[in-house]
């Protein structure tokens, strides 16, 4: 099997086939020609094991969310005689996507919790629980807060986002993001069931580029759905700091200004200055916000590690600029670090299964790296999305990036570009089987 396409049969091959059931007329026929890029890419086809021959390199990851888990599995799996060590700080990763849901009380924090289990036991992956404070890329090696220094002949970060520290919210938790799934979550939950009947939410979205791009909006659907059913007489206010919906417009601008036009108050370019926790204040380029329940969800950069490596050489100092081709850094004696995930900067949306398919670009480049030869000069990554716009309704939308050699950047492939006209039932149980396989592949 052609590694860079290994996800099209399965994790994308099953996201297409679903959409290309769920759609009619021409979003049928854009999906089915997705998936028949994808079925074409995956022509060939070979069988993946875990090497069990002697140690010929070793590979560190730091971060054990979807790209760090994916790539230590496939490292393994692609890998010869690669060991890889997984540093993370926790020893389960507890899922972003459909952990808003948690926020409506239709899933619980456990059910996005995964474990490292598998990798240990079936892939042979080193797992170390700690907290990486630096590296040093050129001697290729990370060194944790106990102290420990570990080795590598190549070091890959998938650390996350961190956020832009807002003015006023000190060490206040009483406007959680819970862009991060996990405590944040469940106290945005608990403050969401205790606003009162006639009470006031309030969802602030950061300038692009974010995690998930459709997610604050997809957020926004689903607690307006929410205080129809639960508190009739509340309302929804979301400060975009964008100047328009960022994408999925026409699903998104009918949905808040249709479906959701008498709960939802839309205000665009809205950036947040500053914060007043004890009053419930939100001031923003706008005017002045009050709100009973606010879900503030700061601007975004790469994680810590990356900004304070120095390796945050894009988007304003924000985010890693890496080769497309391996996501080697572009930083100067940096390219034996490799940077995927959120922290990376790309033409691509910072999402899960993004980050899923950046990982396997990336440790099939390290695989053929390792053993002497260069990496594929054409990868190819899938993205699937789903957003929930009523608590039991979805939209969708899909595309596949192909590398450019002129421009060394992932673009969208036209002919594989599709999204769902409104949203359906039927688009909802897709999206837990979605979830399932992506999950699967990463962690499974």
């Amino acid at each position: 099997m052609k590694r860079r396409h290994f996800l099209n049969a399965t994790t994308a091959s099953v996201a297409a086939s679903m959409l290309a059931a769920c759609g009619g007329g021409d979003e049928s026929t854009d999906a089915q020609q997705a998936q028949a890029f994808e079925q074409a890419n995956d022509a060939k086809k070979r069988p993946v094991t875990v090497s069990t021959g002697p140690i010929k390199s070793r590979v560190i990851v730091v971060g054990g969310g979807m790209g760090g888990a994916t790539v230590a599995k496939y490292l393994r799996l692609w890998g010869d005689g690669v060991e890889v060590t997984l540093v993370e700080r926790a020893n389960s990763y507890t899922s972003n996507i459909m952990s808003s849901l948690v926020l409506t009380g239709q899933r619980t924090m456990a059910s996005l919790d995964f474990k490292y289990d598998t990798l240990i036991s079936k892939y042979g992956v080193k797992v170390v629980l700690g907290d990486v404070v630096s590296i040093d890329p050129v001697a290729v090696k990370v060194t944790l807060s106990t102290g420990t220094v570990l080795a590598a002949d190549r070091i890959v970060l998938a650390p996350g986002i961190d956020f832009d520290e807002v003015p006023g919210m000190g060490t206040s938790n009483k406007m959680p993001h819970a862009w991060k799934a996990g405590p944040q979550t469940a106290l945005l939950a608990s403050q969401l069931a205790a606003m009162p009947s006639n009470g006031t939410a309030i969802l602030a979205i950061p300038k692009v580029p974010y995690r998930c791009p459709p997610g604050p909006y997809e957020r926004a659907c689903l607690i307006a759905d929410w205080i129809k059913a639960k508190r009739p007489r509340g309302k929804l206010i979301v400060l975009d700091a964008n100047p328009d919906f960022v994408t999925e417009k026409d699903n998104f601008s009918n949905a808040f200004f249709g479906l959701h036009g008498g709960v939802i108050e839309y205000v665009t370019n809205a950036t947040v200055s500053q914060v007043d926790p004890a009053s419930m204040q939100v001031y923003t380029t706008q005017g002045v916000f009050r709100g009973d329940v606010v879900n503030l969800i700061p601007r975004q950069k790469g994680g810590k590690l990356i900004v304070d490596s120095g390796l945050a050489n894009a988007t304003e100092g924000r985010f890693a600029d890496v080769n497309m081709l391996s996501y080697a850094s572009t930083v100067a004696g940096a390219d034996k670090v490799h940077v995927i995930g959120d922290s990376s900067a790309t033409t691509q949306p910072k999402a899960g299964h993004i980050a899923n398919q950046e990982a396997k670009v990336c440790a099939d480049a390290l695989s053929r790296l390792l053993s002497g030869a260069t990496p594929d000069p054409a990868p190819v990554t899938n993205s699937a999305c789903y957003s929930t716009i009523t608590m039991s309704q979805a939209s969708w939308l899909t595309a596949a990036f192909q590398y450019d050699a002129a421009t060394q950047a992932m673009k969208v492939v036209p002919a594989s570009s599709a999204a769902s006209v409104g949203w359906a039932k039927d688009n909802f149980g897709d999206m837990s089987t979605w979830f399932k396989a992506l999950m699967a592949d990463s962690f499974a």
